[in-house]
């Protein structure tokens, strides 16, 4: 199986990408091995659990901030079903740490970005066929829209909407005691998101013309997702932290790859009634840039967008931003939790010009059983 993870990883992917590639490929492969243990030695007794609270309700702070995902696992056969909606606004441009209005893009490209919007729908499942291992898939929905002004003041809006990059995983429970558990992510995406979407502009009126990177729905690849996930909890106080990594294996259709990112989460939650809990959280995103561009976009040195140049797409965020968790009382709706959490910027470095996040608003709903 090595030898077959080996070859995935080096195939279209030159010198450093293998070596990032390969090492995932074997987190995800130990991640794969632990799970097939777990299933085969299971003790039921030594596990602990989110979603499970003393007393007749659930905790509203069993389960980390909505805005954070594969945080939890559940007891043998158990399932969960969860949505959520979630809504970031860019607005402005920022060369690394520095704003820059709309005169100065437009002074080397014919098209600036002033704002956009991304709403995703993400319905999840998640099923433990062990006390030790939790399976789970997410299916997101996007709808995207950008803003721009030309040089000759027209104000026009793109769309795309469609399926995302769906994903699929297994969180497997490395250790659990007295209130402390470790988790070992072990995920993937497969590329159902597209990469070909298209609007009319009014360069290309009346006909459409290929989206820029960011509106594009999908990455293309086949993306390992690997990370490890803490959870710690007392009487009435919650907190974990997280580290998830993304790395593109190859690159897609027109050859191209969508650069690696890594995202640390670190939250805490503190039970104020029964039925409500308040938390905080903490999250650093990095990415980083294309390898290679889509030939059917216009390239350097005569770009017309900024969103269309693979090389200034990477960049790096801390969000920091306050949620409120509750648990519905009463045995109908046993089970039930519902979260909002809003999250804003304090630190923003981008390769630019490039739209900065302004807010990211996260509203959830999520029944275990």
């Amino acid at each position: 199986m090595i030898r077959w993870l080996d070859s995935i990883s080096t195939h279209k992917t030159p010198g450093r990408c293998i070596r990032t590639s390969r090492l995932a490929l074997l987190v995800l492969a130990i991640g794969v091995s632990l799970a097939g243990t777990a299933l085969a030695e299971d003790d039921p007794g030594a596990h602990h659990h989110a979603g499970h609270g003393d007393g007749l309700l659930p905790r509203p702070d069993d389960y980390a901030p909505i805005g954070v995902m594969g945080q939890h696992t559940h007891p043998k056969g158990g399932f969960m079903a969860s949505y959520r909606f979630m809504r970031m606004h860019m607005q402005g441009n920022r060369v690394g740490t520095t704003q820059v209005g709309v005169p100065e893009v437009l002074t080397d490209y014919m098209v600036s970005p002033t704002e956009m919007d991304m709403d995703m729908h993400m319905f999840g499942l998640m099923w433990a066929p062990s006390d030790r291992v939790t399976l789970m898939a997410m299916i997101p929905f996007l709808d995207v829209s950008m803003t721009h002004i030309s040089r000759m003041g027209a104000v026009f809006e793109t769309d795309a909407t469609g399926l995302g990059d769906i994903g699929i995983g297994a969180l497997v429970e490395l250790f659990a005691k007295q209130g402390n558990q470790l988790i070992l992510n072990a995920g993937m995406t497969f590329p159902s998101g597209s990469i070909d979407r298209t609007d009319i502009t009014p360069m290309s009126a009346p006909d459409t013309t290929l989206l820029p990177y960011p509106m594009q729905l999908g990455s293309g690849t086949w993306d390992l997702k690997p990370g490890l996930t803490y959870n710690g909890r007392m009487d009435w106080l919650s907190w974990g932290s997280q580290a998830i990594g993304t790395f593109r294996i190859g690159t897609n259709e027109q050859v191209y790859r969508r650069g690696h990112e890594y995202l640390i989460n670190g939250w805490g939650a503190w039970k104020a009634l029964d039925w409500v809990s308040v938390s905080a959280r903490l999250e650093w995103r990095q990415w980083f840039n294309y390898s290679g561009r889509d030939t059917r976009l216009m390239g350097p040195p005569f770009v017309v967008v900024p969103t269309a140049d693979p090389s200034l797409r990477a960049g790096k965020r801390l969000d920091i931003g306050p949620g409120l968790n509750f648990v519905i009382p009463g045995q109908f709706l046993r089970g039930v939790r519902l979260a909002v959490e809003m999250l804003f910027p304090v630190y923003q470095d981008l390769d630019g010009p490039q739209l900065q996040s302004d807010w990211t608003l996260v509203v959830g709903t999520q029944y275990d059983w």
